[in-house]
């Protein structure tokens, strides 16, 4: 494993939400960092099947374009009723066509799916998140680590708060989704924390303590 010695980095993603959430959760640890949006950095074709495969995919761009490390996340709801989809083509089932996502749209469409399966109770809507973050150098060296939290699809969506699907998405033993929890309920995750919640946070902590720690 490679250890991170520098507190510049690149946050490989051109996403807000997730450039706000890694923002947050690298803030303690005193990085310097700049995005791939913010640098004009072109969106690279995401040709994997894997979140791994993905999450290399954009860090390796940004860290050759930038000439720094780069941190970057490749995530999705990996639906057990639907056989793993959307998968790593959540974001896919949100385009519009026009260049643009309409998340709304996406989790109608994946409760369409769940009532045509029969999938209507708690026990047959079970899903996780899944996050993959990758930090790659320009030298092409990857390190990635990989976060799950389980759940299950809640029917009507939840709450306006975080991005994405988070309002379906109620995690085990909690009576809130994610879209109804605020940064700190839902990816809150410092030093000395036993324990993250989100799939995103699970997979910051796990980048700490191999990347970052002594």
């Amino acid at each position: 494993m490679r250890k991170l010695d520098t507190k510049t980095i690149v946050v490989a993603s051109h996403n807000a939400g997730k450039i706000r959430e890694i923002a947050e959760l690298i803030e303690p640890f005193g990085f310097s960092a700049s995005s791939a949006a913010a640098l004009n950095f072109a969106v690279p074709e995401e040709t994997g099947t894997t979140f791994e495969e993905n999450a290399a995919i954009k860090a390796l761009a940004s860290a050759k374009a930038s000439g720094l490390p780069a941190l970057s996340d490749d995530s999705g709801l990996v639906i057990d009723a639907l056989d793993g989809a959307p998968g790593v083509y959540t974001a896919d089932w949100a385009e519009t066509g026009d260049g643009t996502r309409d998340f709304q749209m996406a989790m109608q469409k994946v409760e369409t799916a769940l009532q045509d399966k029969g999938a209507t109770s708690a026990d047959k809507r079970t899903c996780r998140f899944v996050s993959v973050l990758c930090l790659a150098w320009p030298d092409g060296h990857t390190e990635l680590f990989r976060g799950e939290v389980e759940g299950v699809i809640a029917s009507p969506p939840r709450g306006t708060a975080g991005f994405g699907y988070d309002p379906l998405f109620q995690p085990q033993g909690y009576e809130t989704t994610f879209g109804e929890m605020s940064s700190e309920e839902k990816h809150g995750w410092k030093p000395g924390d036993a324990a993250a919640l989100s799939h995103r946070a699970r997979a910051f902590k796990l980048f700490v303590e191999t990347c970052l720690e002594a």
